[in-house]
């Protein structure tokens, strides 16, 4: 398979591992309603359209040795920036998402790609 489809395939198992995460621990976790699931499905999925390719593209091109843990933990630090100042997430609650979203999408996905 060439890389681009690999890709394309990582992206979509990443939007079906971890939009339904961010659904359940945002309105059933820390009980926050006032958020529309429309709104919530667009902001997971705008998280990883725009992290996700620089975890794919930019990065391996300048860490060779740490690229996992560098670019997980970036990719973490981003997310929980969207997810704070999109959909307004108390910045812990945001951080904690962003955790839970991609610890969960890392090691099903190592496991179904």
């Amino acid at each position: 398979m060439i890389f681009e489809t690999l890709f394309l395939l990582a992206l979509v198992t990443t939007w079906a591992i971890e939009i339904p995460i961010l659904i359940v621990l945002i309105r059933y976790i820390f009980r926050e309603n006032t958020l529309s699931i429309a709104r919530i499905i667009g902001v997971g999925a705008l998280c990883t359209a725009l992290t996700f390719p620089y975890l794919w593209f930019v990065l391996p091109a300048y860490l060779d040795t740490y690229y996992i843990p560098v670019g997980e933990s970036l990719v973490i630090l981003m997310e929980t920036l969207i997810l704070n100042k999109v959909l307004g997430l108390n910045p812990k609650i945001a951080l904690i998402c962003s955790i839970i979203m991609n610890f969960v999408s890392y090691y099903l996905g190592s496991f179904l790609i």
